[in-house]
């Protein structure tokens, strides 16, 4: 990292700077912006320079699959924001999950998911990891005695997706990690709904924090992009080799769009989060809504462990309109949100999770975790607070 002052330590920085000046590296042209190194392979002096590389004797870039000094900066300024040690980015959110979980397990492991997560989180755990000798118990995320029922003694490791997806259901972080170190496991958070603003799952005790940077990070609707952070010797343990030879590698490209998003995170979600808790009290009034869920309400089931845990509540809000129809009516009635199964955006998007996010999973498994055919998921985006109002309360008024 480079600075006038070499007084300075980023580690003290506020939040705002961190985003903005996290773990940038100059070349010797002085750039302001930081630079773009689109090259697959890098180039030695000498066939002795490339040994002493390859050996790691001495420092330095060998291959972008590896890593990539652009992509390396994406890698030190989310680990700056999290408060991490480190930070190993992934071509998309569905990789980082896939590889934080999958290099923490073996053969003849066990490990416990909240019922309410992503649905690929979902199918991962339900048809992939069984495959490889890996079982799994998904428990109501809420009830810490479900928690420690579900506890086998080959647990080696619990998932926690808080808030969840689609209907932001929040687990007791700091619980789940304490039953985790009493049985020896590990702890992976997917923190992407809170964002490294709002929670800080490392602090609560978690061994491993994953995001979608495709979400909030991003947040205009450009790139792809995951990342996993954590201790420098937990990731170089479990997941230096694992990433370097299987290939989920963050683009370039993608990492310079990300590092570019992550300079407005602060002003993109604080903006959206003052929006959203306005819009989830005008949709909870509504007499066509069923249901609202929003952290920041008193009236969510898990108010006081999110009051505990988060600083912010959040830009997504989750309605139940009663059924598919009046749920498609609702959708299809909106004129300035989009119908999307993205969230995180600077648009406002709203989907239908039981016919595309949640999709995969059996009628049986949504109706575990209370996802019934008129939910609906809302991700607020920074429009105008009266527009948004106006356009999702006509919208409700034709559900």
């Amino acid at each position: 990292m480079t600075g006038k002052d070499d007084g300075e330590d980023p580690q003290a920085w506020d939040v705002a700077t961190r985003l903005i000046r996290g773990g940038l590296t100059r070349s010797p042209y002085g750039e302001t912006a930081e630079a773009l190194y689109l090259t697959q392979s890098f180039v030695y002096d000498t066939a002795e320079g490339a040994d002493a590389r390859f050996a790691g004797d001495e420092p330095g870039f060998v291959y972008s699959r590896y890593a990539n000094p652009t992509v390396k900066m994406f890698e030190d300024r989310l680990a700056l924001l999290e408060g991490a040690e480190a930070c190993r980015a992934t071509a998309s959110g569905m990789a980082a999950v896939y590889m934080a979980l999958m290099g923490l397990l073996r053969a003849g492991d066990h490990m416990i998911g909240a019922q309410a997560m992503f649905g690929s989180c979902r199918w991962i755990l339900n048809n992939w990891a069984p495959r490889f000798g890996i079982d799994s118990t998904l428990a109501p995320g809420a009830d810490i005695d479900a928690w420690r029922a579900a506890v086998k003694p080959n647990t080696k490791l619990l998932f926690i997706e808080s808030p969840a997806n689609p209907l932001v259901e929040i687990t007791d972080i700091a619980a789940v990690c304490a039953l985790a170190k009493e049985i020896g496991a590990k702890v992976v958070v997917d923190n992407v709904f809170a964002t490294p603003l709002f929670q800080k799952p490392l602090e609560l005790g978690a061994d491993v924090v994953v995001y979608s940077a495709t979400k909030h990070i991003d947040g205009q609707g450009r790139v792809l992009g995951g990342a996993i952070l954590g201790s420098t010797a937990l990731l170089d343990e479990a997941y230096r080799d694992l990433l370097r030879h299987t290939g989920p590698a963050l683009s370039p490209f993608n990492a310079w769009v990300l590092l570019k998003g992550l300079e407005t995170l602060d002003l993109r979600v604080g903006r959206q989060t003052e929006t959203a808790g306005v819009l989830a009290d005008r949709i909870a009034e509504h007499p066509k809504v069923v249901a609202c869920r929003y952290p920041g309400r008193k009236d969510h089931p898990q108010y006081e462990i999110g009051q505990r845990q988060m600083t912010g509540a959040g830009t997504v809000i989750a309605f139940d309109l009663g059924s598919r129809e009046a749920a498609f009516r609702f959708l299809n009635a909106l004129q300035i949100v989009d119908i999307s199964n993205n969230l995180g955006d600077a648009k406002s998007l709203a989907t239908h999770p039981t016919t595309t996010t949640h999709r995969s999973m059996t009628e049986e498994q949504r109706l575990e975790i209370g996802l019934t055919p008129g939910w609906v998921r809302l991700s607020v985006g920074l429009e105008g607070v009266a527009d948004l109002t106006r356009d999702v309360l006509r919208a409700l008024d034709a559900a």
